[in-house]
């Protein structure tokens, strides 16, 4: 997992391992992926991307 840096600077130290994001073509909002098994773990509701996960 990716490891935050000081309480309140808006970014987060490097990538989150093992988890990318795509975005739905249906509804435009995001969906997280886990890597490994390919299922979907959670999808975005305000709009815009996930923050420091890697795209497919």
């Amino acid at each position: 997992m990716a490891k935050n840096g000081k309480a309140g600077d808006g970014h987060r130290n490097g990538a989150v391992r093992e988890r990318s994001q795509v975005q739905n073509p249906k509804t435009g909002l995001y969906v997280k992926r886990d890597a490994n098994t390919g299922k979907f773990m959670d999808n975005k509701t305000t709009g815009g991307k996930f923050k420091g996960v890697r795209e497919e």
